[in-house]
């Protein structure tokens, strides 16, 4: 029942109509909020740290380990459940449950009481991105798929830039508990008007007679994509790397304020705006050029990242090291939000088209586990237990050194997205060869 069609797929692909678009907004305002939630710990940072008592090694340990395991873990499991049920409800469950446990977090007394609804948190948000970008595959083109990944992973962006804004301007006025209340109560909201979303049907499934895969078998073909493609291994083990600054960055509002100077609602407004700039110009970049850089040349999206991140990562480090006042500050700040951007449409695109259709949502979980539990957590946890040593010892910019450090070791992405790129076609060909029968 499948055709090749002229894009590289086996399968017929229609044009995107409105209400894809429609139901693409959609899913990226709930990703708004996914990464407004998930980052409000680190946008107060320099409100709930001293209020709670916390050293780097607990703030460390509840942006990233306490969330982390269970997003990540959790996250493979859903997203064989998205493979397999209703995406829409399972999208609202999951918006339900992240919006209450951030509202729970605002009553946190301490350590403890912060991180036990931070933990849970992990299991609600765990469920949005593997289910929302199976969706968007089943509805967008392969072509337009670069697109649709960075239209929706602008929720990055505009869900940290939010976050720092309510820290910056909301803060000061009514309190960090009264911002977790309030943005808990929206995700609530939003959850019932979710659940009057229809299902999208299935690319490469028959409607009919739709499959059900038991857990063990989708793992199997996850194992057997995994070991038959070395360019999904570099893309994926690409992300990881590229995360490490990315967890370590968690600290920056600390860094901010510790080190260069700056009132902490001051750097929150001012940096969020800076986020929402360069993040917004980097999705929709890295989304619509991913695409015609794999249309036109002989490499994959991956290749498009290899050389935007040979070209901005001077400008990581050297922003790290110049006073608050050199150009350079601010444009490194504006430009790595560019780079995080750029980052998001390419390899979530090509993720997806380097496994067979009916385990798509289970390939992004497995993705996001790989960045958040290694990438993040590592850069997270290993950025606190870093600072606090490097404070321990005496040394007058912990943050500093830290941030720089994580800096370089996320640069092992640049040689992984260069063989991912090159090894693109060819690995998708034999994909082609081997799932074309079963469609």
């Amino acid at each position: 029942m499948s055709q090749t069609g002229s894009q590289s797929g086996p399968l017929a692909e229609s044009e995107a109509r409105s209400r894809d678009y429609a139901v693409l907004c959609l899913l990226t305002v709930i990703n708004v909020m996914n990464f407004v939630d998930r980052q409000l710990l680190a946008s107060f940072a320099n409100f709930i740290v001293p209020d709670l008592g916390l050293s780097n090694t607990q703030f460390g340990l509840l942006t990233g380990f306490a969330f982390i395991v269970f997003y990540s873990v959790m996250g493979l499991f859903m997203g064989t459940l998205a493979d397999r049920l209703h995406r829409p409800r399972l999208l609202a469950f999951g918006l339900a449950l992240w919006s209450g446990l951030t509202a729970a977090s605002g009553a946190a007394k301490g350590f403890v009481t912060m991180l036990i609804p931070r933990m849970l948190v992990g299991v609600g948000e765990s469920v949005a991105t593997p289910t929302a970008m199976s969706m968007l595959a089943d509805r967008f083109p392969s072509r337009q798929l670069g697109f649709a990944a960075g239209f929706y992973y602008m929720g990055v962006p505009i869900g940290v830039a939010a976050s720092l804004l309510i820290a910056g301007y909301l803060g000061p006025a009514i309190g960090w508990r009264a911002c977790f209340y309030l943005l808990g109560g929206i995700g609530l909201l939003l959850a019932v008007g979710l659940l009057f979303l229809g299902e999208t049907p299935r690319k490469g499934i028959d409607a009919a007679q739709p499959e059900k895969l038991k857990f063990r078998e989708i793992i199997k073909i996850l194992r057997s994509s995994l070991t038959q493609s070395p360019a999904l291994i570099c893309t994926i083990a690409g992300g990881v790397a590229f995360h490490f600054i990315l967890g370590a960055a968690a600290f920056d509002q600390l860094w901010f304020v510790n080190e260069r100077g700056f009132e902490r609602a001051e750097i929150a407004r001012h940096s969020g705006w800076l986020a929402a700039a360069g993040g917004i110009l980097g999705n929709l970049l890295g989304g619509w050029l991913g695409d015609k850089w794999q249309q036109n040349f002989k490499t994959g999206r991956p290749m498009f990242l290899f050389w935007t991140s040979l070209l901005l990562s001077p400008f990581a480090v050297a922003y790290r090291l110049v006073p608050a006042d050199n150009i350079f500050f601010d444009l490194g700040i504006f430009l790595g939000f560019v780079q995080l951007g750029l980052f998001y449409g390419p390899t979530f695109s090509t993720v997806q088209e380097l496994v067979p259709p009916r385990i798509r949502a289970t390939v992004v979980a497995f993705y996001i586990l790989s960045l958040n539990l290694i990438g993040l957590g590592i850069g997270i946890t290993g950025g606190g237990i870093l600072a606090d040593y490097m404070t321990a010892q005496g040394h007058g910019q912990p943050y500093t050194v830290t941030l720089l450090a994580f800096t370089v070791l996320s640069m092992l992405a640049i040689p992984l997205m260069y063989v991912a790129g090159k090894r693109f076609h060819a690995d998708r060909a034999r994909l082609f060869g081997s799932v074309a029968p079963m469609e």
